[in-house]
């Protein structure tokens, strides 16, 4: 686990730079009897284990709701959050940030596949190194490891598509196809990634991987990585065009009832790396305060 005293006194820091805010929004709504009610929740999409579709719409949870829609007014960027509980169940993405490049999230499915094909020594450190530190020359000796371009691509697509990131009957589009000739630049939804998420710990063979997201270097402990015992794993790139920087991660949350899977992701105005990652701080930070109200869950036996 990336378990650090740190964590504690970065969460304090992150506390102290929005609590200001966070009262006087408070105080607004104290003051005006009806204002928190009045507050717009944002739209969110709903996931069942049996059906998905676009459009189906309920309301996040009421502090969560409000408190998001007041953060999001203030953040200087695009963001967006998915939330599923382990083992399945209903999903709520909200934000303006809903799908873009998997950049090294990808490493999580490629390792599992890899582990699967050989559990050579050689093939652990590569996947250590791959999850741990996002090392990109082990991530590519592991995509070597399964073959020629096509057999690559399959092992990790079969990944993929297991933990049910799958089309629907007249809704191919909404699956993940993952780019057979640079399979970091596969566009993944945020939706698909938290389901990808909540299946991923009920995989045959995944133990390996989610315990090495447990332990990622400190220096990308960023956004998930300020919560404890929290499993995780980043990705983060600039525009080929704009050299904006996207930044993402998603991950296992412990909660009362079990695990919540998570998925986040942001860019910022600036367009910088630093200021991108702050903005998953700042949802993190969100979320945080909300994990005794959320629902998770565990793998069905």
């Amino acid at each position: 686990m990336v378990k650090s005293t740190g964590k504690a006194a970065a969460l304090r820091g992150l506390l102290h730079s929005v609590v200001l805010a966070s009262a006087a929004l408070s105080a607004v709504s104290c003051a005006m009897p009806g204002t928190q009610a009045a507050v717009s929740a944002p739209t969110v999409t709903v996931n069942s284990e049996d059906a998905w579709h676009p459009g189906l719409s309920i309301m996040l949870p009421d502090s969560l709701a409000a408190e998001f829609t007041q953060l999001q007014a203030q953040l200087p960027g695009q963001v967006g959050m998915a939330l599923m509980p382990v083992g399945g169940g209903r999903m709520t993405i909200y934000g303006d940030w809903t799908t873009g490049i998997a950049w090294s999230t990808i490493k999580v499915p490629l390792a599992v596949a890899a582990l699967r094909h050989d559990q050579d020594q050689s093939i652990f450190e590569m996947v250590q190194a791959a999850i741990t530190v996002s090392d990109n020359d082990a991530a590519y000796g592991l995509w070597e490891s399964l073959g020629d371009g096509e057999e690559a691509a399959e092992a990790v697509q079969q990944v993929l598509d297991e933990a049910g990131d799958i089309s629907t009957p007249g809704k191919e589009s909404l699956r993940t196809q993952l780019d057979y000739t640079s399979f970091g630049g596969t566009e993944w939804s945020l939706a698909n990634q938290v389901r990808f998420a909540s299946r991923l710990p009920c995989l045959p063979q995944t133990e390996v991987v989610t315990q090495l997201m447990g332990e990622i270097t400190p220096d990308q402990g960023w956004g998930l990585g300020l919560l404890d015992d929290t499993e995780f794993k980043g990705g983060w790139g600039p525009d080929d065009d704009t050299g904006v920087y996207t930044v993402r991660q998603f991950g296992l949350v412990p909660v009362g009832s079990g695990r919540l899977a998570v998925a986040l992701a942001a860019q910022a105005d600036s367009g910088t790396f630093d200021d991108t990652t702050a903005l998953l701080d700042r949802m993190a930070l969100l979320l945080s305060r909300h994990l005794p109200e959320l629902r998770g869950g565990v793998c069905p036996r």
